[in-house]
């Protein structure tokens, strides 16, 4: 498994090695090891999530906040996703930047965001199922979000707008300028 450091502090990109025969193809897709040297950090995924959507889904920009926050690893196991990740970190030189990335079932490349960042998704092909590991459990009452088309993100989703599929309750997150300072 080869590990990328990219250009936001913290977030690391994986690209698990494919061995290929002539039955297919067999990939190591996780290491607690290798992923605990590389960021530096003991890792305890406790919970996994999958969601399925279709072309021009926008889910996010979604996080959870202290004592709730997570870390996540993030794959695509069917389809095409620009993954997002939105340093939220008030103290970090990249408040405010994001880190876009494709994630598809060729590639099997998984990203993994720490606590401070917002995450959020397009898909890119007909289907996607995306799945994610996080090291602290679902909180609602501390869950929040960052509206997608926050016009100072200016994040291009890779889709048309006509072609949008977003749920009103992302849209009703508020812009990035208008959330409090918030512990991770």
């Amino acid at each position: 498994m080869e590990f990328e450091k990219v250009e936001i502090e913290g977030l690391i990109l994986c690209k698990p090695k494919l061995i290929y025969d002539n039955r297919g193809f067999f990939s190591e897709v996780f290491r607690k090891d290798l992923l605990e040297k590389i960021t530096g950090k003991k890792l305890n995924f406790c919970q996994s999530n999958t969601s399925e959507s279709t072309y021009g889904t926008i889910r996010g920009l979604h996080f959870q906040i202290f004592p709730s926050s997570q870390s996540k690893l993030v794959s695509v196991s069917k389809g095409e996703i620009l993954d997002i990740a939105l340093d939220i970190r008030k103290n970090s030189n990249t408040y405010g930047k994001y880190y876009s990335v494709i994630l598809n079932d060729n590639n099997n490349f998984q990203l993994y965001i720490p606590r401070g960042f917002a995450h959020g998704f397009s898909v890119l092909s007909k289907e996607a199922r995306v799945h994610y590991q996080v090291d602290n459990y679902y909180d609602k009452q501390n869950e929040l979000g960052i509206n997608p088309l926050d016009n100072d993100l200016a994040i291009d989703w890779k889709i048309s707008k006509e072609k949008y599929h977003i749920s009103r309750k992302d849209l009703t997150h508020p812009d990035l300028k208008n959330i409090k300072i918030f512990k991770f």
